[in-house]
């Protein structure tokens, strides 16, 4: 199982990064990427030490962790710079935060995070076709979430996506121990979502292509 969307309390989490690393090992997890949510004003406190402790906590546990972020809330005409500047302070994951249905996420994220240098578009709403054509040209993902609440349109992201062609992954968004779910409950949310079984399959093996790509 590898989660590409996870929260320490950088942010809103409930653990300290060392801890959700330990408990993801121990739920039976391979790779994790720590993604808080961040803006411009706490980019260069989160990142470094996240790149400082990921390859340690990785080793003591038997357990890949990239240190990454989430782009959250901020205003789609300052994404493309933002994912830059978090490139350059060492994130390996970037993620950015989705038109969900259940915050006021301002229209235009969506669009304006596809066009910049991400590697997931999280819990992406009511995404367009357009958009999800964008992101296939881009080999950006679509993110299928198990997060409650987030997970509103993940048959509507699902159905999108595959109309377009485009990459999705299956992702918990933690922000807690009980968010790391079994790879049987990812499963089945995923199939709930619409999927069949083999693009359930295709979904980890972008997880997997993403992990490659940031450890290059």
């Amino acid at each position: 199982m590898i989660d590409l969307h996870t929260h320490t309390v950088f942010s809103d989490g409930e653990l300290i990064p060392v801890e959700l690393a330990r408990r993801a090992a121990v739920a039976g997890y391979r790779a994790i990427a720590i993604t808080d949510h961040g803006d411009f004003s706490n980019f260069d406190l989160i990142i470094p030490r996240l790149v400082r402790v990921a390859a340690e906590l990785g080793d003591a546990w038997g357990i890949t962790i990239l240190p990454g972020i989430e782009l959250t809330h901020i205003p789609p005409a300052m994404i493309a710079a933002a994912a830059g500047e978090v490139r350059a302070l060492g994130a390996r994951i970037v993620v950015c935060h989705g038109e969900t249905l259940t915050e006021p996420v301002a229209p235009g994220t969506n669009r304006a995070a596809l066009a910049a240098d991400i590697d997931i578009l999280s819990h992406p709403g009511l995404i367009t076709a357009e958009e999800a054509a964008l992101a296939a040209e881009r080999g950006i993902c679509l993110e299928i979430t198990t997060r409650k609440g987030h997970s509103l349109s993940n048959g509507h992201v699902a159905r999108t996506a595959l109309a377009a062609g485009a990459r999705m992954v299956v992702n918990n968004d933690a922000h807690g121990p009980g968010d790391l779910v079994s790879p049987e409950m990812a499963r089945r949310i995923a199939l709930g979502a619409g999927l069949t079984e083999e693009q359930f399959e295709q979904c980890r093996r972008n997880s997997e292509e993403l992990v490659k790509k940031a450890l290059k």
